[in-house]
């Protein structure tokens, strides 16, 4: 079953189309990837899907009923823009904003505590937001974000302004309350981060779903039938001129083969010329470069 789905969802800004018939599917259980460069529509999306605003057209489901206003309480929505406030407390911040969503009191104190043992900061209950650094303040919306044990939860930017430990910290419970069963929409402009944490992505640009796949789907879909060998010393002039090679250092070849072109046999020909081969293997896209590669494609297509 789905966490979310959108159908034919569209919403204009006068003139402008923000978001364009957007057919999308979000499985239970999944983190899941929403990409695409500034300006593409991701936000108002996020922005629907948690109820700030409505669709001009289509619909919205969550957990395969229409959203209504019972389902904000089951979303926690982290935006990139943060929205805490710097002069209240930490601790009243928190239960401000459990109380919001409607927790009662007790529970949200208790909950709040237990998370700043986990994040070990529980001396910070009377410390204003305002005396945080940046990064501090990032693990204090995260708590906002969660403490209500979202059904879905949706990340913007999540690491941003956090150190290497910090950020780890973070992504560990993402993944802790994922295997609990929290749904995770992800969206940042980081791809090793994507490629990282996400099962599955969507790219949208100009308000177009342009790719939707699975992170290994995705990088098979778009190999370059490209292989690296790397050799045991000096790299041996074995390497025959119907291949290309696309670059070489001292001890390795990246060789580019035709289609017709068979990898066994490439190997076969370095081995028989007495290589001592350390690695052979396929060069699979980074996540950052078929992005790069769709978009512009998308954009010619539109000009």
């Amino acid at each position: 079953m789905n966490i979310l789905e959108l159908q034919g969802v569209s919403k204009s800004f006068g003139d402008f189309r923000a978001v364009n018939t957007v057919d999308l599917q979000i499985p239970k259980g999944i983190i899941f990837g929403l990409l695409g460069p500034n300006g593409a529509g991701k936000t108002t999306m996020i922005r629907m899907i948690t109820g700030i605003t409505g669709p001009d057209e289509g619909r919205i489901l969550i957990d395969g009923t229409p959203i209504h206003a019972d389902h904000i309480r089951d979303i926690g929505y982290m935006p990139e823009e943060r929205g805490l406030y710097k002069k209240m407390k930490v601790g009243d911040q928190l239960i401000y904003l459990a109380r919001l969503k409607g927790m009662p009191r007790k529970e949200a104190k208790d909950r709040i505590r237990n998370w700043m043992e986990r994040f070990q900061i529980s001396d910070w209950w009377e410390k204003k937001i305002e005396e945080l650094s940046k990064g501090m303040q990032q693990k204090v919306q995260f708590i906002a974000t969660v403490l209500h044990d979202p059904k879905l939860l949706i990340l913007d930017e999540p690491f941003s302004g956090l150190d290497p430990i910090n950020t780890n910290l973070i992504k560990d419970e993402i993944h802790r309350m994922n295997a609990s069963g929290t749904s995770v929409i992800f969206s940042t402009h980081r791809m090793e981060q994507v490629e990282e944490i996400c099962e599955q992505i969507t790219l949208v640009n100009k308000g177009k779903l342009i790719l939707t796949g699975t992170m290994t789907g995705l990088k098979d879909q778009f190999k370059k039938n490209i292989f690296k060998i790397v050799f045991d010393g000096s790299m041996p002039s074995v390497v025959p001129a119907k291949y290309e090679i696309l670059d070489e250092q001292r001890d390795w070849v990246k060789v580019k083969l035709q289609p017709e072109q068979d990898s066994n046999a490439l190997l076969a020909q370095f081995m028989q010329a007495g290589c001592q081969i350390r690695l052979f293997q396929e060069v699979l896209p980074t996540l950052n470069e078929i992005f790069i590669e769709q978009v512009g494609e998308a954009n010619r297509q539109s000009a």
